[in-house]
């Protein structure tokens, strides 16, 4: 996961080694710092590094030397090289050797903590797609839930124990959060997974067209009713049944779902004899049911038979991270012979990730496939996206005054090597009321 990724740092200089560990850790990652290449090496032999913040100038084993060693052990593994030696020479060969960035020192903050947050989004993005590509390789049908994040990674881990309860679910979210997705996981996952899974929308259908979907019907039960044709419950026994905008579904339609969920038989439009049914119900909505209860729209007891357990499928906006995942497996997913894009370029990821995403997962595979149909090359460069979404793009970000203070105050202590008594006194304030400020924003630490 890219909030909480393994990162090593690699330099020589025991100050430089503390700051950056301070700074990163202080972001949310797990920062683990040695001295030397041979040592950095001992390190990435015992467990697995996203990211790895190497100087050039190393005793012995060189930074560009790690770098190479470092991609043939892990190739998905990105390395930024940082140096006070900064020439073009050694930036371009640090590139050519697969390097994801070159940062010179003295180090600005915001450059590092972009570099590192983009480093880490072209990981996630890789490493999906290769995933992605292995499992259709395999012929294996894959997990319709994509994503790291600690949102994802925690509805996955419901759906698994869900899965083997049987129960009815409902799920709730906005329009475009993948609530198909998550029924189909449920559904994948349980002991009825080799029966059928079956979706309807339930606003899609007038109440009679509904009755013929979902029950069938028999011969001549109405003009042109030649023969009988089982509904959707009747094809999906054994398995589940997926009721999308399941406020739209007509009250007296309600009214017989609720009597399969009672009963678990139902009869065909035209029909007398009563067929037993066997299906779990999974419903979804993007709005409250409750209200709709209060509102007469939707009845009560059939809210309390589906409401067993609730789940709720996060809009994209509180799951940022997963973009880049997200990205990599749709562009995989849809990519064709004539149609393929292997590389997004970092100024088309970062106006996506700045992206408010009102239509959520969906409109990013939307913008995807729309990338595909219209490139010319195999590079999703930012000319490709939507034009609102370029316009959006243009706006520059305001900071809060926090962000501001925090980041001025980091920067003098990474210029005085953390002594507070110095950065007190270029920040214009005493000891005691730097220490505050400090407390205040999370810089505390000791000084070295």
């Amino acid at each position: 996961m890219i909030s909480h990724a393994n990162i090593l740092i690699v330099d020589d200089e025991s100050i430089a080694r503390d700051n950056l560990t301070h700074v990163l850790t202080n972001d949310g990652y797990s920062a683990t710092a040695v001295g030397s290449g041979s040592e950095a090496l001992q390190q990435f032999s015992k467990q697995e590094f996203e990211l790895v913040l190497t100087d050039l100038m190393l005793p012995g084993m060189n930074g560009i030397e790690l770098l190479e060693h470092i991609k043939e052990l892990n190739p998905s593994t990105q390395v930024i090289v940082i140096t006070g030696h900064a020439t073009v020479a050694t930036a371009v060969t640090a590139m050519q050797k697969g390097a994801h960035s070159y940062i010179a020192k003295p180090l600005n903050l915001d450059e590092l903590r972009a570099q590192v947050r983009k480093a880490l989004e072209r990981r996630a993005l890789s490493v999906e797609v290769l995933r992605l590509r292995q499992v259709l390789a395999q012929g294996k049908q894959d997990f319709p839930l994509v994503g790291q994040s600690d949102e994802i990674n925690k509805l996955k881990k419901t759906i698994k124990q869900l899965a083997h309860m049987d129960c009815n679910v409902l799920i709730q979210g906005e329009t475009g959060t993948g609530k198909e997705l998550i029924a189909r996981g449920i559904h994948m996952l349980s002991p009825r997974s080799d029966e059928r899974f079956m979706a309807i929308n339930c606003g899609t259908f007038t109440a009679e067209l509904m009755d013929k979907e979902l029950f069938g019907h028999e011969r001549e039960a109405f003009t042109g009713a030649q023969r009988g044709q089982k509904g959707i419950l009747e094809v999906a026994n054994g398995g589940t049944v997926f009721f999308d905008e399941m406020s739209e579904l007509p009250l007296n339609m309600q009214v017989k779902l609720l009597r399969v969920l009672q009963e678990r038989t139902f009869l065909r439009v035209g029909g007398t004899q009563e067929i037993p049914v066997d299906i779990r119900v999974i419903a979804a909505t993007n709005c409250d049911l409750k209200e709709n209860v209060e509102k007469g729209t939707f009845r009560q007891d059939l809210f309390y038979r589906l409401n067993v357990v609730t789940l709720s499928a996060p809009p994209l906006r509180e799951h940022r991270e997963d973009i880049p995942v997200l990205i990599g497996h749709f562009l995989e997913k849809h990519r064709t012979e004539t149609q393929t894009i292997d590389t997004i370029s970092q100024e088309t990821l970062d106006i996506l990730m700045n992206y408010s995403f009102p239509g959520n997962v969906r409109e990013l595979e939307n913008i995807s496939q729309r990338a595909l149909a219209l490139t010319r090359g195999t590079v999703f460069t930012p000319d490709l996206l939507p034009r609102e979404i370029r316009n959006i793009a243009r706006e520059k970000p305001l900071r809060t005054l926090e962000e501001v203070e925090r980041h001025h105050i980091e920067k003098v202590l990474m210029a005085t090597n953390r002594n507070k008594t110095q950065a007190a006194k270029i920040l214009g304030i005493d000891r005691v009321s730097l220490w505050r400020k400090m407390k205040r924003l999370g810089l505390e630490r000791e000084s070295s």
